[in-house]
């Protein structure tokens, strides 16, 4: 593997191309962005090697999709008719159906695989693209089979060598249970930081009170719109589920504590503590 175009420069693509460039000695990144100021910070940072369009795809061996998911289901399908019979395509989304709904009826359909590694922080852009971002981190596979075999274990090859912990899965399993443990978590914290703007107009009263436990809870509502948005669209059954589930909880807790029963509230906390020993195996 010698070269790679990414398609959008910001957190994960730019990390993933550091990440590139330390495992493969040689390798020629080329970036591909409709934001002009991400690319040329992006060469500034020693990202990338060269800037390019979907035309130099031809000569990519490895084409990675970073982008927002609706984006995505456009970008797939040209991409896919631009690239040699050689090169494979790999996309990083938070949702899989819809992208694999996408190329499903693509000729070049053996030539994608579906990944979503799970992995990023709340910032955005190329500046806050890090080594390491990836190890250590889950990376879930979908429809492999699809996939010819040997691309497939090209791209597996390389995330393993990057230290990724890969997990294979149907789309729609993927989608339901990231529904749980990410989206609903998103959710969360956007409307935990609108319920504080809205009910405390004086900004400084927040930050002088605001203490971890609300810094670390309200850190992702500070994740782009302009991402999440589209993926909340695309799996917009899953999440009205656990947003359903959880609404009804968080009723459960309001009742027990309007009818002063603090054993029962005692108790839901106990009881969810043991998720301590859930996130320890998974560590």
């Amino acid at each position: 593997m010698k070269q790679v175009s990414i398609i959008g420069i910001g957190l994960i693509g730019g990390s993933f191309a550091l990440d590139l460039k330390q495992h493969i000695p040689g390798i020629q990144i080329t970036g591909i962005d409709q934001n002009k100021t991400h690319l040329t910070e992006a060469l500034t940072l020693g990202i990338l090697d060269q800037i390019g369009d979907l035309n130099s795809l031809k000569h990519s061996d490895l084409v990675v999709l970073a982008i927002p998911v609706n984006a995505a289901l456009e970008v797939l399908p040209q991409v896919l008719n631009l690239i040699s019979d050689q090169a494979v395509v790999i996309d990083m989304g938070s949702t899989k159906e819809a992208i694999c709904k996408a190329a499903s009826t693509h000729p070049r359909r053996a030539q994608f695989l579906a990944t979503h590694p799970i992995a990023g922080t709340e910032f955005s852009g190329p500046s806050a693209a890090i080594h390491g971002l990836f190890k250590n981190k889950t990376n879930i596979i979908c429809e492999v089979e699809k996939t010819l075999p040997a691309l497939g274990e090209l791209v597996l090859t390389l995330f393993k060598t990057m230290g990724m912990h890969l997990r294979f899965m149907p789309a729609n399993d993927h989608d339901k249970h990231i529904a749980y443990v990410s989206h609903l978590s998103h959710i969360s914290s956007f409307m935990l930081g609108k319920t504080v703007i809205d009910k405390e107009k004086n900004e400084r009263d927040i930050f002088d009170m605001a203490g971890s436990g609300f810094e670390s809870t309200v850190r992702l509502a500070k994740s782009s719109p302009d991402m999440w948005t589209p993926i909340f669209e695309q799996n917009k059954v899953n999440v009205i589920e656990t947003l359903t589930e959880y609404i009804q909880n968080l009723n459960q807790f309001k009742a027990y504590m309007e009818k002063d029963d603090f054993d029962a509230v005692h108790n839901e906390m106990k009881n969810t503590n043991h998720i301590k020993q859930i996130l320890k195996g998974i560590a």
